[in-house]
C-alpha cells in the first residue's frame, strides 16, 4: 500500500467511525471513541483533518457529495427551470423511501443539535453546507425561465427557498406526518416556489 493509499484508507476509517458515533451521540461524541473505533490514534485527526470540528465539517461534505452529483445526475441540462426544478423535487421525494432514510434524517438532526451548542462548529458547518450547495446554484442558473435567463444570484434565492420547502416536507415524510405527500405534491409544490417574487434579485442581476 502507498502513502497516499493509507493516508486515504485512514481518511476513510475516521469518517466511518465518526459517521456512526456522531450519528449516535450528537455532540457528545468522544474523538477517543472514533480513534478506537477507527483503530487509529487522535493525533490521525489532526493530521488529516486539523481537529475534531475539523472531522466532523468533512463528515458533512463526504456525506453530501454523493447526495449533489445524483441530482445533477437527475435533472437534465435541456430543461427549463419549471421543469427542472419538477425533476429535482420529484428527485428528492423518491429519496425520502431509500433505505438510509432515516438515517440521513438522523444525521441532519443530530448535526443541528450539535451546531446549537457549539456555534464554532455550527459556522463551519453552514460554510460546507452553503459550498454544497453551489452544485444545486449552478444547476439552475443559466436557465430560461419567462423569457429571461436566470442568474446565479435568483438561483441562490430558489435554492434557499427549495431547501426550506424539502427539508420540512422531507421530514414529514420520514416521520410519517406527510402521508399525501407523494412525488406530485412535492413537484406542485415546488413549482409554486418558481415564481417572479421567489427569484427577484437584486439590481446587479440586470448587469
Amino acid at each position: 500500500m502507498t502513502r497516499a493509499e493509507a493516508k486515504e484508507r485512514n481518511r476513510r476509517a475516521l469518517l466511518d467511525a465518526a459517521f456512526a458515533v456522531v450519528s449516535r451521540d450528537g455532540y457528545r461524541a468522544r474523538l477517543e471513541e472514533i480513534v478506537e473505533r477507527a483503530e487509529l490514534t487522535t493525533g490521525a485527526v489532526y493530521s488529516l483533518f486539523g481537529s475534531k470540528n475539523g472531522l466532523i465539517v468533512a463528515l458533512v461534505a463526504d456525506h453530501l457529495r454523493p447526495y449533489y452529483e445524483e441530482i445533477e445526475q437527475a435533472v437534465p441540462t435541456g430543461l427549463d427551470l419549471v421543469d427542472a426544478v419538477d425533476a429535482f423535487a420529484r428527485h428528492y421525494r423518491r429519496g425520502c423511501d431509500a433505505p438510509d432514510a432515516r438515517a440521513g434524517l438522523s444525521l441532519q438532526i443530530t448535526l443541528l443539535d450539535m451546531a446549537l451548542h457549539d456555534p464554532e462548529l455550527g459556522a463551519q458547518l453552514a460554510t460546507s453546507v452553503r459550498a454544497q450547495e453551489s452544485h444545486l446554484v449552478a444547476l439552475f442558473a443559466g436557465r430560461s425561465h419567462n423569457g429571461s435567463i436566470v442568474t446565479p444570484r435568483q438561483a441562490q434565492r430558489l435554492t434557499t427557498a427549495l431547501r426550506a420547502l424539502f427539508v420540512g416536507l422531507g421530514q414529514g415524510v420520514t416521520l410519517g406526518l406527510a402521508p399525501d405527500a407523494d412525488e406530485q405534491y412535492f413537484a406542485d409544490t415546488a413549482r409554486a416556489l418558481v415564481s417572479e417574487l421567489s427569484l427577484v434579485g437584486s439590481d446587479a442581476d440586470a448587469s
